[in-house]
């Protein structure tokens, strides 16, 4: 791939040759040069890193390679518009466009950013499409795509880097600010609350900890967490905190973030993982209701499972058939000194059991083995986190270290445990049936989605910053893509839902790959036009985003053409 854009042609210090192919030139470098002793020469190893300029001979247009061997090169800061591509991918810019413009983000951007407001939205756009985050393959994602930038101007990886690090705290601020200044406030809402957290090796990143990493990541990461408007389905602010910070330790300072931004009649979905005898006060003492899972098998819950299970798992009138699971509710303190009752939701799923016993009989079979290589070897004080399952046995002679001899299953225990596998309880502060605790819990998905979203489609897995500033800024300009993407999804979902059938394009990255091949190409009269019809599969996908007729894709070609 070559760049759209000239650079001077390195000095010739010897390593800079020629080679003409047909009409072309292409420059080339040699880097390594090695003497073959028994062939007695040299063997150069040369690699093309531009193509001379048919108007200037000291003019060359680069490809990758060249700043891989000039590293201390600079792209030019910005690229004429006429030097982008013949064909243009137009169909996913018009969907995220009008996203964008009914949102009203455009404007809210405009306001916080000012003249690269522009840029901001096309690196939201890139991140989308692109499904990358990277700021140095951005100039090649403008090449073939429409912008938002003024005039449509393409700028390089340098102005891109140099954008991101000018973008402030407080301008992130004063979008969550105005983001969410126009809600109902006296709209009953509830909020899915989670994090995740994101690795990250760089240096000067004060943020970056050593925490309890949900990949298994031996890096320094940064935890990112974000609240989601069920009702609405859509994600209404962020925050972004120390590795080092635990999920329960964070709960509250959210909770007051979010009495800041004026929400009062909200309840809170959460995730096991925030469960805590103080969160639950603080929440209580915000008049915030909780909905909130346990696993069978902690103490608490397993206690409300044993003293009701074999009362409602074979009872027809307990089914929740949406979910193939049977559900009942009792009323019973969370902790001993709890003032108030609140409402356990016991579930049982067969298909949950049978999962869940199959992973504690692999379980016990891994121990097991894993104890027969320690017979004779291993000492006491190492095989501890084998004790739960199985009574451990030692042998020692005279004062010596005791030595690991066998060890013995536990059956009480792992019986236990099988008779809790297949249940899971959801707390809930607020009366309600099992059923509708069940099903408002499991609209949690959509914020679940959200966060693979994130990693998966917008490439937002690693940061690739350098900086405090760095993160902050493109954790902001996350937020806002996924605020776009967000929509993509529920709006392909609800438009799925209308359907018959279940097409496999309906999924934001299939959809993405269809509206990718609506293109307008420039013909010799230096016009950009449509360059063919829009297919059927096209035009289901631009339905679910209210561009319901062609001639309204034709229109904004037209005006795309215009501003090119």
């Amino acid at each position: 791939m070559y760049y759209n854009f000239l650079v001077k042609i390195p000095e010739n210090n010897g390593k800079v040759t020629s080679n003409t192919k047909k009409e072309t030139t292409y420059v080339e470098f040699a880097y390594e040069r090695k003497y073959l002793p028994e062939k007695k020469y040299t063997k150069v190893k040369r690699t093309t890193i531009g193509k001379l300029s048919k108007e200037d001979s000291t003019m060359m247009y680069p490809n990758p390679n060249y700043f891989k061997f000039f590293p201390e090169a600079e792209f030019p800061e910005k690229k004429s518009s006429d030097k982008r591509s013949s064909c243009l991918h137009v169909g996913t810019y018009l969907v995220v466009r009008k996203i964008i413009r009914e949102y009203g983000l455009d404007k809210i951007i405009e306001e916080i950013i000012g003249k690269d407001s522009g840029l901001f939205l096309d690196l939201v756009t890139y991140s989308i499409i692109a499904e990358n985050n990277a700021g140095q393959y951005y100039p090649d994602f403008a090449y073939n795509h429409p912008l938002m930038t003024k005039d449509m101007h393409i700028y390089s990886d340098s102005k891109v880097s140099n954008f991101i690090n000018s973008i402030t705290d407080e301008q992130s601020v004063e979008f969550l600010n105005k983001w969410n200044e126009d809600r109902i406030f006296e709209e009953k809402v509830y909020i899915s609350y989670d994090s995740t957290n994101k690795s990250c090796q760089a240096g000067d990143v004060e943020i970056a900890e050593f925490g309890h990493s949900k990949d298994g990541s031996d890096k320094p990461q940064i935890n990112y967490a974000i609240g989601y408007d069920l009702n609405n389905r859509e994600p209404l602010f962020y925050e972004n905190y120390p590795g080092s910070i635990v999920d329960v330790s964070q709960l509250q300072f959210m909770l007051e973030k979010s009495k800041g931004f004026g929400y009062k009649n909200i309840g809170y979905i959460i995730d096991r993982g925030y469960f805590s005898k103080s969160n639950i006060k603080y929440l209580d003492k915000c008049n915030y209701d909780f909905v909130i899972m346990m696993k069978g098998m902690k103490s608490l819950a397993s206690e409300v499972v044993l003293s009701h299970k074999g009362t409602f798992e074979e009872d027809r009138k307990y089914s929740i058939r949406e979910y193939k699971t049977s559900g009942i509710t009792v009323k019973k303190e969370l902790y001993p000194s709890d003032e108030k009752e609140r409402y356990f939701h016991i579930y049982y799923s067969s298909k949950k059991y049978s999962a869940e016993r199959e992973v504690l009989e692999a379980k016990i079979d891994r121990y097991s083995k894993q104890l027969g290589k320690y017979e004779g070897k291993a000492s006491k004080k190492s095989l501890s986190s084998y004790e739960k399952y199985f009574d451990l046995i030692y042998y020692h002679e005279d004062k010596s270290d005791e030595v690991f001899m066998k060890g013995r299953e536990r059956i009480d225990i792992i019986n236990r445990e099988i008779s809790l596998c297949g249940y899971f309880i959801i707390i809930t502060s607020e009366e309600m049936s099992a059923k509708e605790a069940l099903t408002l819990y499991k609209q949690r998905d959509a914020s679940e989605k959200l966060f693979r979203g994130d990693k998966s489609y917008l490439g937002n897995k690693s940061l690739r910053v350098h900086s405090d500033e760095s993160i902050d800024a493109k954790i902001f300009m996350e937020f806002v893509a996924l605020i776009v993407r967000n929509k993509m999804y529920t709006s392909l979902k609800d438009k799925m839902l209308e359907l018959d059938k279940t097409p496999n394009y309906m999924t934001v990255p299939a959809a993405i790959k269809e509206l990718e091949k609506i293109e307008m190409v420039k013909r010799l009269d230096g016009v950009y036009r449509l360059d063919h019809a829009v297919t059927s599969k096209q035009k289901e996908i631009l339905k679910s985003f209210g561009i319901k007729d062609v001639t309204t894709v034709k229109k904004m070609a037209d005006i795309i053409s215009q501003q090119l």
